[in-house]
C-alpha cells in the first residue's frame, strides 16, 4: 500500500525503530556469517542503513565521516565536527557516546603534516571502537576508502578485508518498511511523470527537463536525486546514458530515467515518449522494447534465478552488438534501496553466474530497442511478493504516448 509522505498519529504508516532493529540485525547476521570482527563503513548509503543518519551530497566523496559496526556491539557514528552534536539530540536510537567527532579528512587535500594528523586522528578512532569490543585482532571489513586511509589502518596491523559484502548481502532484502518507503518513493515519480508529459514539447532543451524534474521531485518529497537522464531524437540510438543541452524537435522520441529518494529510498523509472506525432516505426521498435520488458516481469517469482529474467531479453547480436559486454546497460535488472544499484544484478553477461530471486527483493527491470536516429527505453520497479511479484511503478507504459499532439 502507498503511504502519505508524512508521519501522522492517526494511522499506522513505517514503523522506523523496527526497520532500525531489523538493518542492524542484518548487518550483525553477515558479520557472524563472514567471520569478520567488524564492518567500517565510509560508503553514505551504508552509513545510512547501519545508522539511520545522513547528511547533505557534499559530504558523499571526502571521508569525512564513517560509521564502525563491531560484531555482537552497537554502531557508533563519527560525524563532522558540530553536526555529532546536533545528532546527539536528534538521533536517540544512537547511544549519545557512540556518537563522535570525525574528521577533516579530504583524500589528502591538506598541507602534508596535516595529513598525517588527520589521519592519525581517523585511524585511531577506529581501532579505539575496535579494541573496546576485542575485535581488533580479527578480520574487519571496510567497503570503500582512499589508499591514504588503507594505508594507515593496515599500519595499525588491521586486517583490513573487503567488506562490501556484508552490507550488500544485508541489504538484498528488504522489511515491510522498506517496501513502504520504496513503494512510496515511486509514486513520487509516478506524480512526476503527469508534470513531465505536459512539459515535452519541440523546444524544450533535454536540461530544460532535467530542471523540472529536479524542481518537482524536490518541492514533493523528495530528499535527494542521483541524477535525470534525458535523451532526445538521434542521440537516443545508441543510448548514451546522459542529457545534454540539445533542443527537442518535432517528431522525435525522448526517453528519460527519474533516479530520485524519499527517505533514502531510490526508484529508477524510465519512460519514452515522442513529440508531437509517432511514425509506424517508432511504434514498433517501442512495442518490442515493451513486449521484452514485460516479459522479463512476468517470470518474476521466488525460486527462480537472475539468469530466468535474462534470457527473456534479446542477445547482443539481436540488439546489433557484437558480445553482451558491449550491450552491457541496455536489457538490465539492478536491485534498488538507498543505492540505485544493488543486489541482484541481471544481465545476459552473467547469464552463467545465476542468482537466486528471493521473497522480500526490489529491483528494476529495463529494456531498450533502437533503429536509426530512434531509441525507446522503458522500465518498471518490482517487488518480489511471497507468490510472484508486485509492479510499483504505475505511468502508464503500454502504449507510445505522443506529447503536445499536433
Amino acid at each position: 500500500m502507498t503511504l502519505g509522505i508524512n508521519a501522522t498519529d492517526l494511522e499506522r504508516r513505517v514503523d522506523f525503530d523496527a526497520m532500525r532493529a531489523y538493518k542492524l540485525d542484518r548487518i550483525q547476521q553477515q558479520l557472524v556469517e563472514k567471520n569478520l570482527g567488524a564492518m567500517i563503513c565510509f560508503d553514505p548509503d551504508n552509513i545510512r542503513y547501519a545508522t539511520s543518519t545522513a547528511l547533505g551530497d557534499w559530504s558523499r566523496d571526502k571521508y569525512v565521516r564513517w560509521a564502525v559496526i563491531p560484531r555482537g556491539g552497537k554502531p557508533v557514528l563519527f560525524e563532522v565536527g558540530s553536526a555529532a552534536e546536533v545528532k546527539k539530540e536528534l538521533c536517540p536510537w544512537l547511544e549519545r557516546e557512540n556518537i563522535q567527532p570525525g574528521g577533516g579528512w579530504l583524500r589528502g587535500a591538506n598541507h602534508p603534516v596535516g595529513n598525517a594528523v588527520m589521519l592519525g586522528a581517523t585511524t585511531a578512532k577506529i581501532h579505539q571502537v575496535l579494541a573496546a569490543n576485542k575485535v581488533e585482532k580479527e578480520p574487519i571489513g571496510i567497503d570503500s576508502v582512499d589508499l591514504y586511509i588503507l594505508g594507515a589502518l593496515k599500519e595499525k596491523d588491521l586486517n583490513i578485508v573487503n567488506g562490501w559484502d556484508v552490507m550488500w548481502d544485508a541489504r538484498v532484502i528488504k522489511s515491510p518498511d522498506e517496501l513502504k518507503l520504496i513503494e512510496t518513493s515511486a509514486s513520487l515519480a509516478d506524480g512526476c511523470w503527469e508534470h513531465v508529459a505536459n512539459f515535452i514539447r519541440p523546444g524544450v532543451r533535454e536540461s530544460d527537463i532535467v530542471a523540472e524534474i529536479y524542481g518537482w521531485m524536490l518541492s514533493h518529497g523528495a530528499d535527494r536525486m542521483t541524477g535525470v537522464n534525458c535523451v532526445s531524437g538521434p542521440r537516443s540510438n545508441p543510448h548514451p546514458h546522459d542529457c545534454s543541452d540539445r533542443m527537442i524537435r518535432p517528431g522525435e522520441l525522448v526517453f528519460i530515467d527519474i533516479m530520485s529518494h524519499y527517505l533514502g529510498y531510490g526508484t529508477c523509472y524510465y519512460r519514452t515518449f515522442a513529440t508531437t506525432r509517432a511514425t509506424q516505426k517508432q511504434k514498433d521498435l517501442y512495442k518490442k522494447a515493451y513486449d521484452w520488458l514485460q516479459r522479463s516481469i512476468e517470470v518474476v517469482k521466488p525460486g527462480i534465478t537472475t539468469s530466468d529474467i535474462a534470457r527473456q531479453w534479446p542477445s547482443a547480436q539481436e540488439l546489433g552488438f557484437p558480445n553482451e559486454m558491449a550491450a552491457a546497460g541496455l536489457c538490465i535488472g539492478h536491485g534498488i534501496g538507498l543505492s540505485i544499484h544493488e543486489k541482484p544484478f541481471i544481465t545476459r553477461a552473467l547469464i552463467d553466474c545465476p542468482s537466486q530471486i528471493e521473497a522480500g527483493m526490489h529491483f528494476a527491470l529495463e529494456t531498450f530497442c533502437g533503429d536509426g536516429d530512434d531509441g525507446a527505453r522503458i522500465e518498471s520497479q518490482i517487488i518480489v511478493t511471497e507468490t510472484g511479484h508486485k509492479v510499483i511503478t504505475q505511468w502508464p507504459c503500454e502504449e507510445l504516448m505522443v506529447c503536445a499532439p499536433r
